[in-house]
């Protein structure tokens, strides 16, 4: 067959690869990595966690720049590019680099069956390990992976990571990873390596992640136990393995859990200290900073827009707790959708009262919960049916808002990262 020739025909030819968009399990990926020549001689840092990866990761990409570091960074999904999704040196990856490694990895995937039967894979492996061919190429002095499934049997979990970073565990992706927190913490902490350096920000981690950590012999470092951070003032202390570092600048993302995320990330740059070794001015300069799209971003301009990808309770709960640290806007309109796999009732529970009108629609896709599932929820909760208005795609509602907000107001669209992409392209952005 012919290949294809562009990066979008490229995407959509990855879906058609296997018959599941999700298919847990790392045999496929590394039967097809063993047939290519990726390797990763850097520092790895892998990051799982329900909420906050992204964020840690984000920090530790800007800290270790800012200390004169060449990194290299992988995150998923992405929001508005694909190219979101690779970046290094902090610069997304090329349409040609990237198609490029598709063919690569495309020669890979149907050079290894006796038979010519080509290797599936899912869309992520694939593209996963696209990346890590562009990354063993880069002269890198640190990758940071962001898992995009559970850990034990996500793609990146083929690369072996030098610290392993977990920063939340709560319920979410039930169908993969379980329905306890137990279960989800057993599987995140696959991730983790005999001998080598882990580090978990949950306060409370399930007795399974533990369990696993101590049976491989995987030193670990806990949040309140093993490093920790307490604000200041207008300032905050981190204290750690590697000492403590005083008058640090809150992270530029905002909310008062980024503070853990940020004194996770630190205790991952103590567990490297050695070999990368990082200044408190690097430190300063990172969390002042740092930059990620969809977390809690504020638009400029009014009515004040927020964006957030918060798309299960924990993350709902600390939407809600940062809403409400804004100061005082007369009314918050919603923009809302997300996928019907996911605690919808939760999230409505932790966010209505927070949000006096509501702008619903459902998401692209067979997943996308539609708008009377979404209203029954709201109205479930007590939400007033005249404060829900129903709306084909997250575009209209987003547009209706904006049109029914005055300049005080507040807009706050949320539920996914498909929520937040598509108001962002409504404003005309492309982050």
């Amino acid at each position: 067959m012919t290949r294809p020739r562009t990066l979008d025909a490229w995407l959509t030819y990855l879906e058609t690869l296997h018959p599941k968009a999700i298919a847990m399990g790392l045999d496929r990926i590394v039967a097809v990595a063993q047939r290519m020549s990726i390797r990763i001689d850097c520092a790895v840092i892998t990051v799982a966690g329900t909420n906050g990866k992204g964020s840690t990761c984000a920090m530790l990409e800007t800290i270790y720049r800012r200390a004169g570091f060449r990194t290299a960074l992988y995150t998923s999904p992405h929001l508005i590019r694909f190219n979101e999704r690779v970046r290094i040196d902090a610069s997304e990856a090329s349409d040609e680099a990237l198609t490029g490694a598709f063919e690569t990895v495309e020669a890979a995937r149907e050079s290894g069956d006796a038979d010519a039967v080509a290797t599936p894979l899912t869309y992520f492996e694939f593209s996963t390990l696209a990346a890590l061919l562009l990354f063993s190429e880069a002269r890198l002095d640190v990758l940071i992976l962001e898992v995009g499934l559970g850990g034990r049997l996500d793609a990146v979990n083929l690369i072996d990571a030098d610290v392993a970073v977990i920063t939340s565990i709560d319920i979410d992706h039930v169908d993969y990873l379980g329905t306890t927190r137990e279960d989800i913490g057993r599987e995140k902490a696959g991730i983790f390596r005999p001998a080598k350096r882990a580090v978990c920000g949950d306060p409370n981690p399930p007795q399974s992640l533990l369990d696993h950590a101590a049976a491989i012999g995987a030193p670990l470092w806990r949040i309140g136990r093993d490093y920790g951070y307490a604000a200041e003032g207008a300032q905050w202390r981190y204290e750690g393995p590697g000492g403590a570092r005083y008058g640090l600048p809150f992270p530029a993302l905002r909310g008062a859990h980024q503070l853990g995320n940020a004194a996770t990330a630190l205790a991952a740059v103590d567990a490297l200290r050695e070999r990368l070794p990082v200044s408190a001015g690097a430190v300063r300069e990172g969390l002042v900073h740092v930059e990620l799209a969809g977390r809690f971003q504020v638009l400029p301009g009014r009515p004040a827009i927020v964006l957030d990808v918060a798309h299960n309770p924990q993350a709902a709960r600390a939407l809600a707790d940062t809403l409400s640290t804004m100061g005082y806007f007369p009314r918050t309109l919603g923009v809302f959708g997300m996928l019907a796999d996911k605690d919808i009732d939760a999230v409505v529970t932790a966010l209505a009262p927070r949000i006096d009108a509501w702008y619903v629609a459902p998401l692209p896709g067979p997943r996308g919960a539609s708008s009377a599932r979404i209203e029954a929820a709201l109205t479930d909760r007590g939400v007033a049916e005249r404060s829900i208005r129903a709306f084909a795609d997250i575009g209209q509602a987003f547009d209706a808002a904006r049109n029914d907000a005055n300049e005080t107001d507040r807009i706050a669209a949320f539920g996914s990262f498909l929520t937040v992409a598509a108001a962002l392209v409504a404003v005309g952005m492309r982050r």
